[in-house]
């Protein structure tokens, strides 16, 4: 595929973007000025993640909700004012976001993704999934694989959260240091006084910039690992049991349509416990793999979760469209019973 030219940054552009550059070099700045991004779902996670990459100089994006701003996305949802309840939710986050970047252009998109066809995704660079159940971001992952468009999906379930990336095939440049003697291939500096000794000092170090490349997998097939094959069967027991904790929740999704609802606590807590009990027979897991303690803990979104996710799948997305340093491959899993995140590869 042939990588587009990259724009200039206008003078006002280095200004507004100087600690960046700093941070991630102009070229970096480049890629990101060049970059065209989809943010589909404006609840927490999304309003976190579309806030993070706008405020870091991308060219363009558009944000896509089709439903109408609730009460309770007011807890989360921090672009849309509470008193833009009951209007589309794409629509009330867009005047915020706007004011975070004046310099970014930003859409809003009141039309229902699922009703989407693959050609509207060719509009974007990067294909941001949040909030959506695994059938609806599997369908959007499929058509972004037959584009060759990097894709990420991410949610929040009360104290938990994810997220992931399949970016099919991605190169990319690291850091790596090298350890060479003192006095190979290099010449000793002129104020040493003893060039002799210059070159019996102990080891130096040297930083180059390394070609690397990594390959990802679908959605689907991430999901849809036979957990019984040798190779996963002995990786199941040491594990962090949040991968599994996820697959009860994309589970209740795809049977309710929703996530876990805070109103019928009672009602969603009977069915988590069954999908629980339902995971642990299927992948053949320990009894204590999930624990059940960690089930009430799965309501509503929740802002503080939200950030830390949104600001790891935020800094993600830079990372991959600067072309710098390795990303996550695949998984980005926010364990609450540890306040850790914890990175999976799975499906390879």
């Amino acid at each position: 595929m042939i990588e587009k030219p990259l724009a200039t940054i206008t003078e006002a552009e280095a200004i507004q973007y100087d600690r960046q550059i700093r941070l991630w070099g102009l070229d970096a700045q480049k890629r990101l000025r060049s970059s065209r991004l989809l943010v589909a779902g404006m609840r927490g996670l999304g309003n976190e993640v579309a806030k993070n990459l706008v405020l870091a100089g991308i060219n363009s994006m558009t944000i896509l909700d089709h439903e109408k701003l609730t009460k309770e996305d007011n807890v989360s949802s921090f672009l849309a004012p509470p008193d833009q309840v009951g209007k589309n939710r794409a629509q009330a986050s867009l005047e915020r976001l706007q004011q975070r970047n004046p310099m970014v252009e930003i859409t809003a998109d009141k039309e229902n993704l699922e009703s989407k066809e693959k050609d509207f995704f060719s509009n974007f660079d990067v294909v941001i999934v949040t909030n959506y159940p695994k059938d609806v971001a599997s369908k959007v992952n499929n058509f972004c694989r037959d584009l060759k468009i990097k894709f990420f999906a991410g949610d929040i379930f009360g104290y938990f959260g994810y997220s992931f990336m399949d970016l099919i095939k991605h190169d990319y440049v690291e850091e790596e240091v090298k350890k060479v003697e003192a006095g190979e291939g290099k010449k000793p500096k002129e104020d040493q006084p003893d060039a002799k000794k210059a070159k019996m000092d102990p080891e130096d170090e040297e930083t180059k910039m390394v070609k690397k490349s990594m390959e990802f997998v679908s959605l689907d097939k991430a999901l849809n690992v036979d957990w019984s094959s040798d190779s996963y069967a002995k990786r199941v027991r040491r594990m962090d049991p949040s991968f599994f904790i996820l697959q009860i929740l994309l589970e209740f999704q795809s049977r309710e349509g929703c996530s876990p609802r805070a109103q019928m606590r009672k009602d969603d807590m009977k069915l988590l416990t069954s999908l629980r009990e339902s995971i642990i027979s299927k992948y053949s897991l320990p009894e204590n793999k999930i624990p059940e303690e960690i089930l009430p803990m799965l309501f509503s979104e929740l802002s503080p979760v939200a950030a830390i996710v949104g600001g790891v799948l935020g800094q993600e997305v830079i990372k991959v469209i600067s072309n710098r340093d390795a990303p996550h491959n695949n998984f980005f899993l926010y364990n609450p019973l540890e306040s850790c995140g914890v990175v999976e590869t799975i499906g390879y």
